[in-house]
């Protein structure tokens, strides 16, 4: 089992709330375990995958492509049933 970098108590406060004290991170996520162990594991939140300009281009391209009858034929995928 790691070994504790610090302890302290904390008690909840009139809204049900305690306070991490000089945390490295703004999130976490909490685990409440039936023994009453919490679990508190930080997270960091990154800004959602954006695609490019270029693949943006290539799926009009795609599309475009679809609708003017530019296609191959369909594949057989009964196999994998």
């Amino acid at each position: 089992m790691p070994t504790a970098v610090r302890e302290y108590d904390a008690r909840l406060d009139s809204k049900g709330r305690f306070t991490v004290r000089s945390s490295g991170y703004d999130y976490y996520h909490v685990s409440e375990m039936e023994d009453g162990v919490i679990i508190l594991e930080p997270r960091v939140l990154t800004a959602p995958f954006s695609v490019s300009a270029n693949t943006l281009k290539m799926m009009d391209t795609a599309v475009q492509s679809i609708r003017e009858g530019k296609v191959s034929a369909a594949l057989d995928l009964s196999e994998f049933e």
